[in-house]
């Protein structure tokens, strides 16, 4: 059986369809998975044990240039590779508009995506030649994606499995040795994909004075957009900490994946941390974490978010909170550190 798997992006939302593609082979162990993903998140999909092959696309240059020659020539070349793919299933976990265009272009029968309300928008249903429902019990994001297994036949495991990178960490440390550290530090993300999402600059620069004093190196880890934002947390906290030098995925990873502890906002590179087994927290202002917390057995939420009492499976937007102080923040990374669980307090 061949599927063709549409999740295109971004970081943690990829990181949160490892379980699906590993449930889907362990289902079908003779399916042939090609997975479509933007090019720069290539490396959380290639090599992945449960993926054969990969086709990567560049929605955001296409639709800056959609006339240019090199746009009409990689997006011919895309939809000549998937339609010689001949998938017998095409599954869009992504459920937007674009996922749903380039599931069309496979020109497959069978077109799979999520039922509302677990899928956010509307336009893809026209597309899709059946829908199915995500999780009604456990409101995770993951969860949801896991019941697509549904799809070829599958019922999803009783227990929401974690997101497993190990294998990503693997390869990252043959390729990139000297990012290792040899101290014991923490990484601190101070950026996030939306501005009220990130934690104040002022509390990460105290935070990271607290934990320089229980004896970490600190680490100030930055992406596309937020070296300002790092630089401020490091002008912040004097001496006690450092700016990480710019990394791709796989450097970030042996970054992440040799950390103490790794602290942040709702982020991807929270979701990475968690997958590579580091204790990962994860401080959350305007989004709900049962839906969207990083999982594993070393992750512990603080939600400064008013959630609401259901969990909306389409969405996980909440009205902001009270920004938490470094102490607060302090006080949860030493029950981490403990091994104590504190899977999730009200600030």
């Amino acid at each position: 059986m061949h599927l063709a798997l549409i999740r295109l992006s971004a970081l943690g939302d990829i990181i949160h369809t490892w379980p699906l593609v590993l449930s889907l082979r362990n289902h079908r162990p003779d399916l042939h998975l090609t997975w479509v993903v933007e090019e720069p998140f290539r490396p959380l999909v290639e090599d992945h044990p449960a993926v054969d092959s990969v086709i990567t696309v560049a929605t955001k240059r296409w639709r800056k240039a959609p006339f240019t020659q090199q746009t009409r020539a990689e997006t011919g070349a895309v939809k000549t590779r998937l339609r010689e793919l001949t998938p017998d299933l095409v599954l869009d976990s992504q459920g937007t508009t674009k996922s749903a265009w380039i599931t069309r272009w496979a020109d497959a029968v069978d077109r799979v995506g999520l039922a509302r309300p677990w899928r956010r928008e509307l336009l893809p249903a026209l597309v899709y030649s059946r829908v199915l429902p995500g999780s009604e019990g456990d409101p995770h994001v993951v969860a949801t994606n896991c019941h697509l297994v549904r799809a070829i036949g599958g019922e999803p495991v009783p227990n929401t499995p974690s997101p497993d990178g190990r294998w990503l960490l693997e390869r990252a440390l043959e390729r990139w040795p000297d990012f290792r550290r040899k101290a014991p530090y923490a990484v601190l993300l101070p950026g996030a994909g939306q501005p009220s999402k990130v934690l104040s600059t002022d509390v990460l620069a105290t935070l990271a004075r607290l934990l320089e004093s229980r004896g970490l190196e600190v680490v100030v880890a930055w992406g596309p957009g937020e070296l300002e934002r790092a630089e401020a947390v490091v002008a912040g906290a004097g001496e006690t900490a450092e700016v990480a030098p710019p990394t791709n995925i796989e450097q970030l990873a042996v970054l992440l994946g040799g950390a103490s502890v790794v602290v942040g906002a709702d982020t991807g590179p929270i979701h990475l941390a968690a997958s590579l087994g580091t204790p990962t927290l994860g401080v959350f202002l305007t989004t709900d974490w049962r839906r969207n917390g990083p999982l594993g057995p070393h992750t512990a939420v603080l939600s400064a978010a008013q959630l609401p009492q259901k969990v909306h499976p389409g969405r996980a937007g909440a009205r902001p909170g009270v920004m938490p102080s470094a102490e607060t923040i302090d006080r949860k990374v030493a029950q981490l550190l403990a091994g104590v669980t504190i899977r999730e307090e009200q600030n």
